[in-house]
């Protein structure tokens, strides 16, 4: 397994693209505001979509969904507790003065515990509301997929709809620091780290900030 972070757009979004290299499949995971850019990087690549997965449905995670779409016809997975937030993504572009194409509705939802592959490569989805309702986490062998729900350094903001301190809290406890140390965490925005990095260093799970 293979995966190609694309930094993108005006918030700095992290778009990642998971290739399976023996089977030059690929898995495009929060397709952000540069969709140009994240084709471009995957006919670069000279792989096949076979999946865009969500982990929210937040502006900057979902702009380019309906690019991706037409372009790769690969299915949309999303958790549907963000179902809400995701058919309003052209309003929130309104609120940030931010023109937006209404992406497509999903093809199939993510639900907790259920396996995803990119060829051989295996994810299972985590159901980790606080950042938003229907935030999940994809965790693969030896990596993560966290969103907005964990950074480097950071947490999710939860001063949004549907956010939530302390659901937050315990998404983060129950579904993530439950995984070995080594795990890479790749987040939503900004650089890589690790599960053993943010439980020793992350000023909100040290309780330095507490979430609540």
């Amino acid at each position: 397994m293979k995966v190609i972070p694309i930094p993108n757009g005006q918030f700095a979004e992290n778009c990642y693209v998971v290739v399976d290299e023996a089977r030059r499949a690929c898995a495009i995971v929060d397709p952000g505001e540069e969709a140009e850019l994240i084709t471009h990087r995957v006919a670069v690549l000279d792989v096949t979509p076979v999946a865009i997965w969500l982990t929210h449905a937040h502006l900057d995670h979902v702009m380019g969904v309906a690019r991706l779409k037409r372009e790769t016809g690969a299915p949309v997975c999303l958790h549907p507790a963000d179902r809400e937030l995701y058919d309003h993504a052209v309003q929130q572009g309104l609120a940030f003065g931010i023109p937006v194409e209404p992406p497509p509705p999903p093809d199939r939802p993510f639900t907790h515990g259920e396996v995803v592959r990119v060829g051989d490569c295996v994810f299972t989805v985590r159901h980790a509301p606080g950042h938003s309702p229907g935030s999940v986490c994809l965790v693969g062998d030896g990596v993560v997929f966290t969103g907005d729900v964990l950074f480097a350094g950071s947490v999710g903001r939860t001063d949004l709809p549907g956010g939530d301190f302390e659901t937050l809290r315990k998404s983060i406890e129950r579904e993530l620091l439950v995984l070995p140390d080594s795990t890479i965490v790749y987040s939503g925005h900004g650089p890589e780290t690790t599960i053993g990095q943010e439980r020793r260093a992350n000023p909100f799970l040290t309780g330095v900030y507490p979430l609540a």
